[in-house]
């Protein structure tokens, strides 16, 4: 594995990781949305991950792992999905939302989980940062052992 390909998985973990810190500040300002453009409250989104597919076979897979080799290529952003967990109910007859029982269905979002999920991607994103860092460094020193 060179050098640039080790900056180019860590440069998509950087993207990975940004649109994660996108979608979970679109949640945390969204935690009080009682009713969107289709009527409903705010439904939490959720992204998905995989690993960039690199070597597709299993052989190939198995010998560059014999040989020490990585046998993919980063991460990518499958999706962005809706959390079909259950609306919260809170009991408030006053707001214009609430239903003839006086209940309010108030987003699926939950801001303490919000809050430990952006720091996860905060330190994600830091460790890619750093990965690249190294690999930017290594080839620097590569360079100054050939003067």
């Amino acid at each position: 594995m060179g050098a640039f390909n080790m900056i180019n998985i860590s440069s998509s973990g950087l993207t990975a990781e940004r649109l994660r810190m996108d979608i979970i500040a679109q949640n945390i300002a969204n935690a009080n949305t009682t009713k969107t453009s289709s009527g409903t409250p705010y439904r939490r989104k959720a992204i998905v991950f995989r690993e960039t597919p690199g070597n597709t076979t299993f052989s190939q897979v198995l010998e560059n792992t014999q040989k020490g080799m990585a046998s993919g290529n980063g991460v990518e952003v499958v999706a962005i999905k809706d959390d079909i967990s259950p609306f919260k109910k809170t009991y408030d007859p006053g707001h214009p939302d609430a239903d003839h029982d006086g209940y309010i269905h108030m987003p699926n979002v939950d801001i303490v989980f919000e809050m430990v999920d952006m720091i996860s991607a905060t330190r994600a994103y830091e460790a890619n940062v750093t990965a690249i860092n190294a690999a930017k460094n290594m080839a620097m020193k590569a360079l100054e052992i050939g003067k």
